[in-house]
């Protein structure tokens, strides 16, 4: 794959995975709504109305691990092959497509704080719930894989983009 195609590639998987952790965290948002009146149904001594949040929360925790899980070799394996690059294939005119990447890069790092925020948020109500076993712990393994992986994109943008820009030549700044 050339450099060229290999970014075009990143930049693509970048966006979906963007979207994904967007999505993700809209939906830890929906669980926290509802734990929400859940504990205020148990403080009042009223039955509790929405039976189905212990095995729906196990769901999208499984769920959600299954597709942190299908990430992971395809994140590796473009890692991978960015590193079989020399520096100096990262020629400078793919300066702007590689600050593209870095642009989406960061914006990938903004939905990970979205997803951590939601997810700090919901483990904060989820201390007073005591009522159902949650897989809280699967969640917990999804979040910290989630920055984990931002962090290694992030990275590997800045790094792409630090070696086209010295590539581009001395003629580029004018």
């Amino acid at each position: 794959m050339t450099c060229d195609e290999l970014l075009n590639t990143v930049s693509k998987q970048c966006d979906e995975l963007r979207a994904f952790i967007l999505s993700t965290a809209g939906q830890l948002g929906n669980f926290d709504k509802r734990l929400r009146q859940i504990l205020q149904q148990l403080y009042k001594n009223i039955e509790v109305r929405d039976t189905q949040f212990a095995p729906e929360f196990n769901e999208y925790c499984r769920h959600l691990r299954e597709q942190v899980d299908e990430q992971e070799p395809i994140w590796t394996a473009l890692r991978s092959d960015i590193r079989t690059h020399k520096d100096n294939e990262w020629e400078g005119s793919l300066a702007l497509a590689a600050k593209g990447l870095n642009s989406r890069a960061k914006a990938l790092s903004r939905a990970c704080d979205e997803f951590t925020t939601a997810y700090d948020v919901f483990c904060k109500q989820y201390k007073k719930f005591t009522a159902a076993k949650l897989n809280v712990w699967l969640l917990t393994s999804c979040q910290t894989d989630i920055a984990n992986l931002t962090g290694k994109i992030l990275f590997i943008a800045r790094e792409i983009a630090r070696k086209t820009e010295k590539n581009r030549g001395p003629y580029a700044n004018g």
